[in-house]
C-alpha cells in the first residue's frame, strides 16, 4: 500500500504542476502577439484538466487514508 510520506509528495506535486501551468498560461496571456494566440488557450485547457486530475487525486487520497 501507499505510505502516509508517499501520498503527501504526490499531493504537492500535483499541486506544483497545475500552478506553474497557471503562471505560465497567465504569463502568455500577458505576453500577448502570436505566443498569446498560439499557446495560452491550450495552457488553460491543460490547466482545467490538471485541476480535475489533481481534485480527484487528493479526494482519493482523503477518502482512502482518513484515519
Amino acid at each position: 500500500m501507499i505510505s502516509g510520506t508517499i501520498v503527501k509528495i504526490i499531493s504537492i506535486i500535483l499541486l506544483m504542476v497545475v500552478g506553474i501551468i497557471l503562471i505560465l498560461g497567465i504569463g502568455t496571456l500577458f505576453k500577448g502577439g502570436e505566443v498569446s494566440k498560439r499557446y495560452s488557450n491550450k495552457l488553460m485547457q491543460l490547466r482545467v484538466l490538471l485541476q480535475f486530475i489533481a481534485i480527484i487525486a487528493l479526494v482519493g487520497f482523503a477518502y482512502f487514508f482518513k484515519n
